[in-house]
């Protein structure tokens, strides 16, 4: 423990240099799989969509001494299918398909006799389908509407490629965050849907801060810089990396406050829609601003004349300063060199004074 204490110390400290651009493959290696991951759940599992989406009947009603079980059990007794009980402190509310209004009678009735409240205590909201499709037709057009808005503003900020390179994070944290409810089985509402756009967001800003401090890094590199794009990316990187953890952290523990201890303890089921898409969406956008779209951003500009003239500068000087060393064993001496070490080691010829004696 005292290991990991120091380790974060030195981080604190700016004493560690992460290669997080030097390690791009690791990091393509690790998104790839959790996509792979999201997509066979979105694929295979599907997401489990709230009656908003799908229409359906839902009762809402007062038993404090029920149980999931028994409250399940009397909904389908009634004739409900496709049940769904959440609570909510000593209140239920329960989910089935769209019934016609003599089947919504049939369950408020077996409701009341079950648990003896008042038939008109069991309240009943009807939702249609298309109402639905409405919500999931403005909730595309929204995120369409975003993304064009980022490209723009990126672009004319920034530049094109860090652009793209913000939107595939942004499209890699969406991905990521819908697989992990395909899985979960958590209900898809509209409350989920503004913790999507939350979540862009919040990735939006990490990204812009890492590009900027990119940018003013990379804005002093000329012909006679002594690193390349790639290390002046990550420097910048290791400079920002503090701030983005220490946002993330800030912002995620109410985030799990609300998503562990809301809805386990206090029953705040209408809160965990939005709370869990919140709390993968700040992990995966930090991931991502750090891991995905500044090392894409580094292999798009480490193509540019400019950045490629500066690598192989700076890859030639350092090879023409390493030692060449000869097929015996022994760095070659210039001719110079030996010339000098031989002049050095001949014996002095005699003197003219020596010759007349």
């Amino acid at each position: 423990m005292s290991g990991f204490g120091t380790l974060v110390r030195r981080l604190y400290r700016g004493e560690i240099n992460v290669d997080f651009v030097g390690r791009h493959k690791l990091w393509y290696g690790l998104s790839a799989f959790l996509l792979i991951v999201s997509l066979a759940g979105l694929l295979f599992k599907g997401l489990n969509l709230g009656v908003e989406f799908r229409g359906g009947s839902v009762f809402t009603f007062s038993a404090p001494a029920a149980s999931i079980e028994q409250v399940r059990s009397t909904m389908q007794d009634a004739g409900a299918h496709q049940v769904i009980v959440q609570t909510a402190g000593e209140r239920w509310r329960v989910t089935t398909e769209s019934l016609k209004p003599e089947a919504v009678t049939k369950v408020q009735q077996t409701v009341s006799d079950e648990f003896k409240v008042k038939r008109d205590q069991v309240s009943v909201d009807v939702i249609g389908a298309s109402w639905g499709g409405e919500v999931s037709e403005k909730a595309v057009i929204g995120l369409i509407v975003f993304m064009l808005a980022i490209i723009l503003y990126l672009t004319m900020a920034f530049e094109w490629k860090m652009a793209m390179s913000a939107v595939v994070a942004l499209l890699h944290d969406l991905v990521i965050t819908a697989g992990v409810y395909a899985w979960s089985g958590f209900e898809v509402t509209p409350a989920t849907m503004l913790g999507f756009l939350t979540i862009l967001g919040y990735s939006l800003y990490d990204a812009v801060v890492v590009f900027d401090m990119i940018k003013e890094v990379t804005a002093k590199l000329g012909t006679t810089s002594k690193m390349t794009y790639t290390q002046a990316a990550n420097n910048a990187l290791n400079h920002t990396l503090i701030r983005s953890l220490n946002t993330t952290l800030v912002a995620i523990l109410p985030v799990a406050a609300i998503l562990f201890i809301g809805t386990t303890l206090l029953g705040a089921g209408t809160l965990k829609d939005l709370s869990l898409a919140l709390f993968v969406g700040m992990i995966v956008g930090t991931y991502s601003s750090l891991c995905v779209a500044t090392p894409l951003l580094v292999q798009l500009k480490e193509r540019e004349p400019k950045y490629q003239a500066i690598a192989r500068r700076l890859g030639s000087t350092k090879s023409n300063k390493t030692p060449r060393v000869s097929a015996g064993g022994r760095e070659p001496v210039a001719a110079g060199a030996a010339g000098a070490a031989t002049s050095a080691a001949a014996p002095e010829p005699p003197s003219d004074k020596r010759k007349k004696r």
